[in-house]
């Protein structure tokens, strides 16, 4: 403004600015002025700087004395730095005094007067200056205009246009506003002498009269005024309406956007078209443009920029873009209509007598039906004609809410701020409608965005505090513009109208608002106000208080907001009420002749085909064609690799639910999914998701197609939501409750379609149905019952109050990253965004259009006929123009004067249905989609439709459809028996039942019913004309429904063909065009009249004729040029060739093309516009009517979002309204109340979300499949000798083994388990091995390959943590009640030298199995039961299962396993994994190893796990003692368990018959009871079972029950029998086959129970079989040859950090063919190994067993057992830490070869030399140096030493 400084805060008053903006318009004819409520409240915050730096000023000029406003307090910007600021000289220190420049040469340029100013700090001095003639005024003080434009005649400096920067220039040092009437006093003139001289005094006292004469005659044109009118700086934001208000509904919020475009004055509309560019718009940052208006005009400008000079034309910096016409804003509420006035918000009680009466006949009188905007205070009581007055509470709660926009801060502590006063908003609702074009109807979410705008500005200090309360922040700066008064509102109103002519009425002399409505009422009938829009009722009341209201009296405006006001229901009834009563009648009879023209069926029946011999060139040549159509096919049921990745995303969200501690979904206990699909109630979408289903193979990967033979059948998974669903979703809930393991997935198609809540039904059934079925308590609290919502539109269902978690939303992705196609499409989706893209590529006619011919037809009759519903007027309007469309193009040239009465858009359209089906031979052609969204005026178009195409003989030409949801579809039998021929279906009576069975059908369908309802359009849809869908009720949902009608899958594959010139077939509106060959870089053209049939010298709506007919095969040599018109669009010209694709299939050609949409002109204004933050108004609308707005205070929806962003916005800033099915979901105490299992899937319309939610339903059933089912090794046992004697030792049917009989059973020495296939084989005298067997196995196949079979987990089965059921979930204990505690344990042994200290994590529900000593509740013992104890819901023996790296995949859930029988589990970890695994398995008993352990391998474990429970065992025999009992009566045994263990098998045998059956899955419960219960059990040393295998335990096995061998995996163990038997606590590998063989040795019978097999899972992850070698110098896993395993003593070598142990396994297992060269495939020469079993594993080549070691195991303890050696050869000698048991006396009992290998091995090298000493080694074996060796470790590692040797 004039005062604006930079960096300060604006300062002037309002009212000022406005008087001096609107007087400006006033007073100039050539100059276009800048809106002062553009420039304050439409444009952002911050203002555009000029090239010198200072902000845009304007200056005021009008005479403060003159003027009602009080005066100001003004401030001098200080001066530039360095600057002169001595009074009488300029900025630049040149002296302007008179008295100093009166004799000075002076140079004034053309134009410019020379005139004295007034310094107020010097009085006597007067200061030269020269201003351009035209600001000053003439001797009768008229004709000066406003504004200024003067130069220093100092410094020289020219181009000042603004008063106050002269003044500052000239040091004038002002208090007050810098006026140039003020301070420009008198002309200057030179006497005779030449002397500069005090001239006449300037005369500007001609301002008042001249002010008053403008405010008094307010009625003159805007043009005559202000000569253009105001420049639109951006496009208008349309001309839409307040929708649909419900009379008895209160609670109606609208919304706007931050940063929405400003509106323009209708006075000067420049271009039709917006073009893409946006120049004037220049980035401020996010949603807050800077707006730079351009005023070239050749007069001087208002606001004229330093450097301007008459003498060049208007320079500007920007120039803004051209606005459109008009833009259309809307928006709508959902509540159901009722008669009468709106009501909003409580009123004091009225006085007696204050009513107005509202005149009779006033709708047929004005032909409107005003309508009343109540605003402050209390609106008078209406009586009489009450039908003709709509009363709104719109703008009342538009000002309610901008008071409380201050809570918004100070709900956060900041200080109290005020509100917009009473004044302030009145003020801006008046230039609000002054800004409103001649079509536009207001729209409060403007007025609302403005009030918010204005009041941010207003207190920017305290927004900025607010919004960065980090910073400190001086204390508010005081107002420095004084409020609006009372007595100044009227007076600035009437100015502000003052631009807009008639349009605007300010009524401020009634002393009451009945007296001001009696009076407008007066005016309406008497005509006065014909050229008014609205009028704004201003007054004060009793109290002083000011009242007011808004009278809306346009009768476009009306129209739409009388309109907006019905509810889509009452809607419905008036067009059914407007056309069975008759009242569409005279519209009717008014299309029934086209004047001089003549009658309209006269000329009907002019055209028919038995009057028209030139009809018979188009009649189609036989229902039978002689030639087919090869490139017809259909792709309806295709999978695309998106729709997987969509389904694998659902997938993954349902998993996450699972594998979450919420315990909701427990996908292990399901083993079958079922499922039941909603849809909404239209025939059409019902058929259609069955056609889907049917052809999708879900019901064959569910196991359902057995009850599924037809697509009849396939229904009963598809209900339709009306009163018949609730039958099927009953019987749904019925069997979720009797089937508790089979998952049932509820799928809620279109899920946006009704989300009314049952409780507001009001006894409507149809209403809220679907929140009674979905949301009911059962569906709720049911564990199996999963919800999808599938929608396009999820808006509605993302509010505060959703039921939906945002980590429960799935959106569809796009297929596109960088033009990079990430799914490796064959089609390219082509939605709303590319539609609108069209619009802005200018690369030829945009796929979205407008039919101006159409809409300005449309509005002459909606002027004709006010009382009818503009629906029923655009709708018989469309029909007539594709009734005489269909005239013209088959009724020959005799009704070629038709064209002027149709649009180009509609003859196109018509004129390629008919035409594109004759190119092909089987008459393949398109679809065109007339939506109609009223059913009865649908059925009027298509009774009308059908009616003029059977006149014109064009039946067998086309077909005409009524799409209404309610009832099937009707195609006629000749179309019918085409489709038949088509798609090859012999079945005479099939009929089509969905859209996309009409696919290549030529047809006009006609789509009813207020929303689409999910159908599907098949695409050979080439026109979708939606000119008819309502354009004042508008919703982001309602606008983005009907567009996505539209939505395409392009076929991308021709597309890459064609190359990259294919895109701009996009913007083709004709495909049928040739494509041309010579120029493809030429602008793409359209000609509408290219595929018209011959009608003689027919003239095109461009005025072009054709005289070459499309009807008869083109002969390319003949073909002319023909130029394309459209007169949509720019023309253009385009030389084609015809080629043989003429007579190609059209239908073909079309599937890269997406079909071209008609839109309202409203619609597409308002869509094609875009905010601020690049995204389409509409976006930026309320997303549906059911919910409203937080605050006015939101942020815009940014372009960058994301959908879950997008979604996070809609949660935060809407809430549901009272009818919405969410409104009851707000939670007590909680920020959520999401439902856990509820799912919504969201993606854009007709993109294939169906075919993806099928997908998933089958990906989940073979999911769950596979969650039932895991891999077990599935082996056959190795080294079996099938010429082994086999002797029956027990009965097949005995079910305990015989301790006798076991005795002399010969040991089987030889492992059969197929895990050690690669490890050295044992010496057995009665085991010969097959030369085959084992050796033609891979080595890389041995443990990565093993063999495994898919098994189905039974009821008996162990589970890892990912399992969770209600059964075992205290088992598992995910309760914060089971806490656990920690208990030492300490014991001595004497091997380790020192007491072991262990520590048990013991959870309070387990604390029953140990005891605690009484005083300080220290651990003492684990309890163990007697012998004689029996329980048959108990297992005796403690289980121990050492584990490390499974804490999530360890199988320690034996709940199931054990039949919830009561056992003691305890699981042996390593103390650094104690954490991890207590939090994964909270109440199992953990029992955790030492430090020095961490390193240690699984012999650490079994070894202290057998004499910790030895220990036990003694304590437990002397706690049992002083209780009574025996000390042998204890029981004695253990169970070590693998951690893999999952199912466990028995083998049936026949009683009698003693023939082996089937094997069974059984329980571990069953299998350890029958083991334990075994006759003599304690004589027992170890008892275990077989590895399953699908073929069985080996040749003979199955036939002797019982066997003695080797045992692993799974062993019940006696303790007290193998006290002196110990685990070795260094091994790594094989400890168990070492263990095995040490028992034997002793003595221990060890029996096997073959009829029981246990199953072993394959657990890829952790375990004790996992080793990591790496070196000391990193951490990081190296590859490390085995051969580097060890090294010389004493040598500089790369030390390893691993146990040495470890090191020394590993290299005997991959180097003993070099250590052992004699052993190397060599049975019957076996390596003797003294008291120990190492593995010294076959040597590989390209991973083949080449060579095999055998070892030998005997034992050097006095009386163990052994078998005889005699005669037998060793090939070498293993000793390995040999204790005093062997002596050179044992070791000379066996017999070496000459040149066999000795391996000494011990802890040192001192050790090794006493142990060759102590057995006199040296005297048979040759010892060197360099044969001693050591494990590759530090000295502080302790390595281990061997020495090697060779027999003499």
């Amino acid at each position: 403004m004039g005062n604006s400084y930079t960096g300060h805060l604006q300062s002037t008053r309002f009212e000022e600015v406005l008087h001096n903006s609107i007087e400006a318009s006033l007073r100039s004819n050539t100059v276009v002025p800048r809106p002062v409520f553009t420039q304050l409240y439409l444009e952002a915050e911050q203002r555009p700087y000029s090239h010198d730096g200072r902000g845009d000023e304007d200056d005021d000029e009008e005479d403060g004395s003159d003027s009602n406003s009080p005066p100001i307090q003004y401030q001098m910007r200080s001066p530039p730095e360095g600057s002169c600021t001595t009074d009488g000289f300029c900025q630049a220190g040149k002296d302007l005094r008179l008295s100093s420049m009166a004799t000075e040469s002076l140079e004034v340029p053309p134009g410019f007067l020379l005139v004295g100013a007034k310094s107020p700090s010097m009085p006597d001095h007067i200061l030269v200056c020269a201003v351009d003639q035209r600001f000053l005024p003439d001797e009768c003080g008229r004709n000066a205009l406003l504004g200024f434009s003067g130069n220093c005649m100092g410094c020289g400096e020219k181009g000042f246009r603004y008063f106050t920067e002269f003044a500052n220039h000239i040091n004038l040092k002002l208090t007050t506003q810098p006026k140039k009437q003020k301070h420009l006093k008198y002309h200057l003139l030179r006497n005779a002498q030449g002397i500069l001289v005090k001239g006449p005094p300037i005369c500007w006292k001609g301002i008042d009269s001249r002010m008053r004469h403008a405010v008094c005659n307010a009625a003159a044109g805007p043009e005559e005024q202000s000569g253009h009118g105001p420049t639109d700086l951006l496009p208008s934001s349309g001309h839409t309406a307040l929708n649909t208000i419900n009379h008895s509904d209160l609670n109606t919020h609208l919304h706007i956007s931050e940063g929405s475009p400003p509106l323009t004055n209708g006075s000067h509309v420049p271009g039709p078209q917006q073009p893409p560019a946006q120049p004037g718009i220049v980035a401020n940052g996010p949603g807050k443009p800077t707006v730079i208006g351009s005023m070239a005009n050749s007069g001087p400008p208002k606001k004229r920029h330093k450097g301007w000079s008459p003498e060049s034309s208007a320079t500007t910096e920007v120039t803004p873009r051209p606005a459109p016409n008009s833009t259309t804003n809307g928006t709508k509420s959902a509540d159901s209509g009722a008669s009468g006035c709106l009501s909003i918000g409580s009123s004091p009680p009225l006085a007696p007598g204050e009513s107005v009466t509202v005149p009779d006949h006033l709708l047929y009188t004005c032909g409107l039906r005003p309508v009343i905007f109540k605003g402050h205070g209390t609106l008078p009581h209406l009586c009489g004609n009450l039908g003709d007055v709509l009363v709104s509470g719109l703008l009342q709660k538009c000002y309610r809410n901008s008071q409380n926009l201050p809570r918004v801060y100070e709900q956060y502590g900041t200080a109290p701020i005020q509100p917009i006063s009473t004044e302030m908003l009145i003020l801006l609702t008046v230039y609000y409608l002054v800004q409103l074009a001649p079509d536009q109807a207001p729209l409060m979410e403007d007025l609302e965005q403005i009030f918010m705008r204005s009041w941010r500005e207003s207190h920017l200090t305290e927004i900025r505090q607010y919004q960065q309360t980090h910073a400190q922040f001086p204390p508010p700066l005081p107002c420095l513009a004084q409020p609006l008064t009372p007595s100044q509102l009227p007076w600035l109103a009437k100015l502000a109208t003052s631009s807009c002519g008639e349009g605007v009425l300010v009524l401020d002399t009634a002393p009451s608002l009945a007296e001001a409505l009696e009076d407008t009422f007066h005016r309406l009938v008497e005509g006065r106000l014909n050229k008014t829009n609205y009028v704004v009722i201003i007054c004060m009341n009793r109290s002083q208080e000011i009242e007011s209201c808004v009278v809306v009296t346009g009768k476009h405006q009306t129209r739409a907001l009388a309109e907006s006001l019905l509810s889509p229901s009452d809607c419905v009834r008036e067009i059914v009420h407007e056309l069975s009563s008759g009242m569409a009648a005279e519209l009717g009879s008014y299309f029934s002749s086209l004047g001089p023209d003549g009658d309209v069926e006269a000329l009907l029946e002019q055209a028919s085909p038995e009057n028209n011999a030139q009809y018979s060139s188009i009649e189609p040549s036989g229902d039978s064609p002689k030639a087919k159509c090869a490139e017809y096919y259909v792709e309806w049921h295709e999978i695309r690799p998106i729709q997987l990745a969509v389904a694998r995303k659902l997938l993954s969200h349902v998993c996450a639910i699972a594998d979450s501690s919420t315990q909701n979904l427990d996908l292990g206990s399901f083993d079958k999914v079922e499922f039941l699909i909603c849809v909404p109630p239209s025939e059409v979408t019902f058929h259609q998701v069955v056609l889907h289903l049917w052809n999708s193979g879900v019901l064959r990967e569910l196991g359902l197609d057995q009850d599924c033979l037809s697509v009849k059948e396939a229904e009963q998974y598809v209900v339709k939501l009306n009163q018949s669903a609730v039958g099927k979703i009953n019987s749904l809930i019925q069997k979720s409750k009797m089937n508790p393991y089979t998952l049932f997935i509820l799928v809620h198609d279109h899920a946006h379609w009704d989300i009314s809540s049952g409780q507001c039904s009001g006894g409507d059934s149809s209403l809220g149905l679907v929140d009674g079925l979905l949301n009911c308590r059962q569906i709720r609290e049911a564990p199996n019952i999963l919800t999808l919502h599938v929608t396009s539109f999820p808006f509605t269902l993302q509010t505060q109050y959703t039921r939906i978690s945002p980590y429960n939303e799935i959106h569809w992705p796009s297929g596109f990253n960088n033009d990079v196609d990430l799914y490796h499409e064959k089609t390219k989706y082509f939605g709303v965004s590319e539609l609108l893209e069209t619009t802005r590529s200018g690369s030829g006619l945009p796929l979205l259009r407008y039919d101006s011919s159409f809409e300005s037809m449309a509005a002459a009759l909606e002027e004709r006929f006010p009382k009818l519903h503009s629906a029923v007027i655009r709708t018989h309007v469309l029909i007539q123009h594709y009734s005489l469309a269909l005239m013209a193009t088959a009724g020959g040239q005799a009704l070629q004067a038709l064209q002027k009465h149709i649009s180009v858009e509609t003859l196109e359209m018509v004129q390629c249905l008919l035409n594109t089906s004759q190119r092909c031979p089987s008459h393949h052609g398109h679809m065109l989609l007339l939506r109609i969204p009223s059913p009865a005026l649908a059925a009027f178009a298509h009774q009308r439709l059908c009616h003029v195409r059977n006149r014109l003989g064009l039946h067998k030409q086309f077909e005409v459809i009524l799409g209404d949801p309610c009832s099937a579809l009707t195609v006629g039998k000749h179309f019918l028996d085409q489709l038949r021929v088509w798609l090859k279906i012999l079945d005479p009576d099939w009929a089509p039942l969905t859209y996309l069975e009409l696919e290549a059908l030529p047809c006009i369908l006609i789509l009813t019913g207020m929303d689409p309802l999910g159908e599907s359009l098949p695409r050979s849809l080439k026109y979708c004309d939606l000119r008819v869908i309502s354009c004042w009720s508008l919703q982001r949902t309602t606008l983005e429904q009907e567009l996505g009608l539209a939505a395409y899958l392009l076929k991308t594959k021709q597309d890459a063909q064609l190359g990259p010139h294919a895109r701009c077939d996009l913007s083709e509106s004709d495909p049928e065009k040739l494509n041309s060959t010579d120029n493809e870089d030429e602008e793409v053209v359209v000609d509408v009249n290219n595929d018209l049939p011959k009608l003689g010298n027919q003239a095109s709506p461009a005025g072009s004729q054709h005289p070459q007919s499309d009807w008869t095969p083109l002969d390319p040599d003949k073909q002319p040029n023909q130029r394309r018109q459209s007169k949509s669009t720019s023309s253009g010209s385009s030389s084609t060739q015809a080629s043989p694709l003429r007579r190609s299939c059209s239908w073909a050609r079309n599937l890269s093309r997406p079909p071209v949409v008609l839109l309202p002109k409203a619609i597409y204004d308002l869509i094609t516009t875009v905010d601020s933050s690049g995204l389409p108004k509409s976006t930026s609308f309320l997303p549906h009517s059911a919910v409203e707005w937080v605050s006015s205070f939101r942020p815009l929806l940014s372009k960058m979002m994301t959908c879950t962003e997008q979604s996070l916005y809609y949660r935060q800033w809407t809430v549901p309204k009272p009818h919405h099915m969410d409104s009851s979901n707000r939670a007590e105490g909680r920020t959520d109340n999401f439902h856990p299992r509820k799912l919504l899937l969201s993606g854009p319309p007709q993109v294939g979300k169906t075919g993806a939610y099928l997908q998933f339903l089958g990906i989940l059933s073979r999911m769950l499949i596979r969650l039932m089912e895991v891999d077990i090794y599935d082996e056959e046992d190795i080294n079996c000798n099938c010429e082994k004697d086999l002797v029956r030792y027990h009965q097949p049917i005995a079910l305990w083994p015989n301790t006798d009989t076991l005795q002399v059973m010969p040991f089987d020495y030889t492992i059969h388990d197929p895990k050690y296939e690669d490890i050295s084989t044992v010496y057995s005298p009665d085991f010969t091995p097959n030369s085959n067997d084992g050796n033609s196995r891979r080595h890389e196949d041995v443990y990565l390959h093993r063999r495994t079979a898919r098994i189905k987990l039974s009821k008996y089965a162990a589970y890892n943590t990912y399992h969770h059921c209600e059964q075992c979930h205290q088992y598992m204990g995910f309760n914060p009640q089971y806490q656990s505690t920690l208990h030492a344990f300490t014991f001595s042994h004497l091997l380790l030298g020192e007491e072991i200290q262990l520590y048990f994590i013991i959870p309070k529900s387990k604390e029953h199995h140990f005891s605690f000593s009484q005083s300080g509740g220290q651990l003492e013992s684990m309890r163990l039961p007697l012998t004689s104890d029996w329980n048959p819901d108990a297992i005796k023996s403690p289980i121990f299962t050492p584990t490390t790296g499974r804490h999530e995949h360890g199988l320690f859930n034996l709940y199931h396993a054990m039949e919830g029988a009561a056992h003691l589990h305890i699981l042996v970890i390593k103390e650094y994994e104690m954490a991890v695994y207590k939090k994964y398995w909270p109440n199992h008993i953990m029992l955790v190893l030492p430090t020095i352990f961490n390193g240690a391998g699984i012999g650490a474990a079994h070894f202290l796990i057998k004499e910790l429970s030895y220990h036990n065992l003694e304590l437990e025999r002397s706690r049992r003692v002083e209780h009574g009992s025996r000390p042998q009566d204890v029981w004695p045994f253990i169970i070590l368990a693998d951690d893999s263990c999952v199912m466990w098998n028995s083998v049936d045998v026949d009683p009698k018959s003693g023939t082996v059956g089937t094997e069974r899955n059984v329980s571990l419960k069953q299998v350890l009871q029958h083991m334990e219960s075994s006759p003599d059990i304690a004589q027992y040393g170890l008892c275990g079972m077989r590895k399953w295998s699908s073929r069985g335990g080996g040749a003979g096995q199955q036939k002797e029950p019982f066997s003695r061998g080797h045992l692993h995996d799974f062993l019940l163990l006696n303790v007290d029998l193998t006290q002196n038997v110990q685990y070795n606590q260094n091994r790594f590998t094989c400890d168990d086959v070492d263990f095995n063989l040490r028992a034997h040795s002793a003595g221990l019978l060890i029996c096997r129970f073959n009829s029981f097999s246990v199953m072993k899972k394959q657990i890829a992850i952790g375990g004790y079989e996992t080793f990591i070698i790496k070196t000391k110098m990193t951490d990081v896993p190296t590859t490390i040859q085995p051969t580097q395993y060890i090294c010389a003593p004493d040598s500089k070598h790369l030390f390893l950090a691993t146990p040495a142990q470890l090191l020394l396994e590993k290299y005997l297992q991959h180097t003993s063919h070099h250590l052992f060269p004699l052993s190397a495939q060599n049975y019957s020469h076996p390596v003797l190994s003294v008291d120990c079993y190492l593995n010294l594993g076959p040597e590989y080549f390209c991973f083949v067993v080449c060579s095999q070691v055998t070892v030998c195991f005997v034992s050097s303890r006095p009386h163990s057992v052994n078998f005889s050696t005699t005669g037998l050869l060793f090939s070498g000698l293993l000793l390995y830490f040999c204790d005093s048991f062997v002596t050179p006396g044992f070791l000379k009992k066996f017999q070496f070869l000459k040149g066999a290998t000795l391996c000494v091995i011990g802890p040192n090298r001192s050790s090794l030399r006493q142990t060759v000493v102590r057995l006199e080694l040296e005297e048979e074996w040759r010892f060197r140096l360099s044969d001693e060796f050591q494990t590759a470790n530090a000295k502080e590692d302790q390595p281990l030493f061997f020495l090697t040797g060779k027999h003499i």
